[in-house]
C-alpha cells in the first residue's frame, strides 16, 4: 500500500480509537465529583473503574479469535458501537449499581477496540514502517488522555457530570462512518468456522471469580474466610477446565502453544505489570489530585499533563527510532528502567510536594510507558506466524489488562485501608477541628463516618489539611507497593529475543509462507524422483548395451 491508501484506511482506525479514549478518559477527573454526587464510597469508586478493567480484560482475547476467524473491520464497527451506546446509557445513572453495570458494557466494547486496532494496524503497515505512524497515534492518544480529562473535568465545573458521558456521540457516528468508507483490509479466505464456546464460558467464570475476589476481599470479609476459599477454589477449578478445553479445541480462544514462544510469554510477564502502573497512576494519580491536592475536576485535568506529555513525545520519538534502524532491544530496556524509577519517585510524594518535582515524577513514568506499551504487542506480531497475529496480539493485550485490573483492586483497597488508618491516628485532630464548625461540622462529620469520598476543595481549611494529607500520604504508599512489580518488566524484556523487525504486512507474510511451503513440497517432490531415477538405475544389470536406460 501507498502512504496515501495507508492512511486513508487508518483515518477511521483513529478516529474510533480516539472515541475509546476519549469515553474512557473524560470520566477520569470527574469521578470523585460523580461518586460524590451518587453517594458512593471508596469501594464504588474502585468498582466503578473495576467494571470496565475487568469486561475489558475478560472480551479482549474473545475479540482476538473473532478477529482470525471472521470479518475485522465489522468487528471494530460492533465493538465501537457496543462502547457509545454503553456511555449514552451511563450519562443517566440514578445510582452507582447502574453506573457500574454500564462501565460493564462500556468495558466490553474497549476489549475490541483494544485488541482489533492492534490487529488491523498489522493486516496494513508491517513492523518495520509502523514506527513513522506511531507518531498519529501518539497524538490521537495524547488528544484522547489529556484532553478527555480536561474536557470532562471543564464540562463537570460548566454544566453537569452527565455530559461526560454524552461528549464522545457524535464521534462515534463519524467514526462508524470514516470506517466503511476509507478502511480497505486484505480478503480473508473463506474456512470453516469453530467458536471455542466452552472455553469463552469458563474464561469468563475463572477471571471474572478471581477478580472480584480481588476486588471484596479484605473490606466485605477476610482475605481468609469462606467466600474467599469458595471464590479463589471456584476460580481454580474454572481456569483448570478452561486450560483442559483449549488444549482440545480445534480453535482455542488463546491457545497455550503460543507460550512454547518465548518472546510471547516474557511480553506477557512485562505486560502484566506495565498494565499495573498504566491504570494504576491514571486511577490514582486523579484521586491525589483531588483529594490531597484540593483541586477541581479541570485543574486535576491540568495537573496530569506532565505524564500525557512524557508518553506523547517519546513514544513518537521511540517509534521513529524503531522505524529508522529496525532496532527495539535498546529502547524497551531503556523504557522499563524509567518505568521503574518513576514509580518509586511518586511513591515520595506528599500533600504538600512541590509540584514542579510531581510533574517531573510523571513524565519520566509516562516516557517509560511510551517506550514499552505499544512496542510489546509489535514485537510479539513480528515474532509469531501470520495466523496467529490476532490472538497474540490479544493476548499480550488480556494480561496487560489483567494486571492492571487487579493492580488497581488491590491498591485500591490498600488505599482505602491506609486512608481509614491514618485518619484513625489523627481522630482526635480531626474531631477538633470539625468540633471547631458547629452544626456544620456535623454534617461534615456525618459524611466523612459514612465513608463516603469527600469533595475536599469544598471543606473548610482546617479539615481539608487533615484530609489531603491522609490522602497524599496513602496515594505514595499505593506507588511504593507497585514500584516492584517494574523489575519482573525489566528482566523480561533483557531477556526478549533480539529478533529483526520483518518489512512485511501480516497478508504479504501469509502469502511469503504459503510460496514457501510451496517451494519446500516442490524440492522434496524433486528429492523423490531423483531417488527414484537412482534406484531404477542401480536396478539396469551391470554391462548391459542400454545405456540410455542408466543414463
Amino acid at each position: 500500500m501507498t502512504h496515501r491508501q495507508v492512511m486513508q484506511s487508518l483515518t477511521g482506525l483513529l478516529m474510533g480509537m480516539f472515541v475509546s479514549i476519549l469515553a474512557g478518559t473524560v470520566v477520569s477527573t470527574s469521578l470523585p465529583v460523580i461518586l460524590s454526587d451518587l453517594h458512593g464510597s471508596q469501594t464504588a469508586y474502585t468498582w466503578v473503574v473495576t467494571a470496565t478493567l475487568l469486561a475489558t480484560t475478560i472480551s479482549t482475547p474473545i475479540w482476538g479469535k473473532l478477529a482470525d476467524l471472521t470479518n475485522r473491520k465489522l468487528l471494530l464497527q460492533l465493538s465501537l458501537l457496543i462502547f457509545v451506546i454503553a456511555s449514552a446509557i451511563a450519562g443517566f445513572s440514578q445510582d452507582t449499581s447502574m453506573l457500574i453495570t454500564m462501565r460493564v458494557f462500556q468495558g466490553l466494547g474497549a476489549g475490541g477496540l483494544t485488541a482489533l486496532t492492534q490487529i488491523v494496524m498489522a493486516d496494513i503497515i508491517s513492523p518495520r514502517e509502523r514506527g513513522k505512524y506511531m507518531g498519529l497515534f501518539g497524538a490521537v492518544m495524547a488528544l484522547g488522555t489529556v484532553g478527555g480529562p480536561l474536557i470532562g473535568g471543564f464540562i463537570t465545573d460548566a454544566i453537569n457530570w452527565r455530559w461526560n458521558f454524552f461528549v464522545a456521540l457524535p464521534f462515534a457516528v463519524i467514526a462508524i462512518i470514516l470506517i466503511q468508507k476509507t478502511l480497505r483490509l486484505p480478503v480473508q479466505p473463506k474456512r470453516k468456522v469453530s467458536i471455542d464456546y466452552a472455553g469463552i464460558v469458563l474464561l469468563t467464570a475463572g477471571v471474572s471469580l478471581l477478580l472480584i475476589w480481588v476486588t471484596l476481599a479484605g473490606s466485605q470479609f477476610d482475605w481468609v474466610s469462606t467466600p474467599s476459599i469458595l471464590m479463589v477454589g471456584g476460580a481454580v477449578v474454572a481456569l483448570l477446565a478452561f486450560v483442559f478445553v483449549e488444549l482440545k479445541s480445534a480453535e482455542p480462544i488463546l491457545p497455550l502453544t503460543m507460550f512454547k514462544n518465548r518472546t510471547f510469554t516474557l511480553s506477557v510477564i512485562a505486560s502484566i505489570s506495565v498494565g499495573v502502573s498504566m491504570f494504576g497512576t491514571s486511577v490514582f494519580l486523579a484521586q491525589y489530585m483531588q483529594l490531597a491536592r484540593g483541586a477541581n475536576a479541570t485543574q486535576s485535568g491540568l495537573m496530569t499533563i506532565p505524564m500525557m506529555a512524557g508518553l506523547l513525545i517519546i513514544s513518537t520519538i521511540a517509534g521513529a527510532m524503531i522505524s529508522k534502524h529496525g532496532k527495539w532491544k535498546a529502547i524497551m530496556v531503556t523504557g522499563s528502567i524509567l518505568q521503574l524509577v518513576g514509580l518509586f519517585a511518586l511513591s515520595t510524594i506528599h500533600y504538600d510536594t512541590n509540584f514542579v518535582l510531581v510533574s517531573v515524577y510523571m513524565f519520566i513514568l509516562g516516557a517509560g510507558l511510551g517506550m514499552v506499551m505499544q512496542n510489546l504487542v509489535l514485537i510479539v506480531q513480528n515474532a509469531v506466524t501470520p495466523k496467529e497475529i490476532g490472538v497474540a496480539s490479544s493476548g499480550v493485550a488480556f494480561f496487560r489488562s489483567l494486571g492492571g485490573t487487579i493492580g488497581v483492586s488491590v491498591l485500591g483497597a490498600l488505599m482505602g485501608t491506609k486512608v481509614a488508618d491514618l485518619l484513625s491516628s489523627k481522630s482526635s485532630e480531626l474531631q477538633g477541628a470539625i468540633g471547631a464548625l458547629g452544626e456544620k461540622g456535623k454534617d461534615i462529620g456525618a459524611s466523612l463516618a459514612s465513608g463516603n469520598i469527600p469533595a475536599v476543595h469544598n471543606l473548610p481549611e482546617s479539615v481539608r489539611v487533615i484530609i489531603e494529607s491522609a490522602y497524599g500520604d496513602a496515594v505514595g504508599h499505593v506507588f511504593l507497593i507497585a514500584a516492584p512489580l517494574s523489575i519482573l518488566t525489566i528482566l523480561a524484556i533483557i531477556f526478549l529475543p533480539n529478533l529483526e523487525l520483518s518489512s512485511q504486512t501480516r497478508d504479504e507474510r501469509a502469502k511469503s509462507d504459503v510460496e514457501a511451503a510451496n517451494a519446500v513440497s516442490l524440492l522434496q517432490e524433486a528429492e523423490q524422483v531423483l531417488v527414484d531415477v537412482s534406484e531404477a538405475s542401480v536396478a539396469v544389470a551391470p554391462g548391459t548395451e542400454n545405456h540410455s536406460v542408466r543414463k
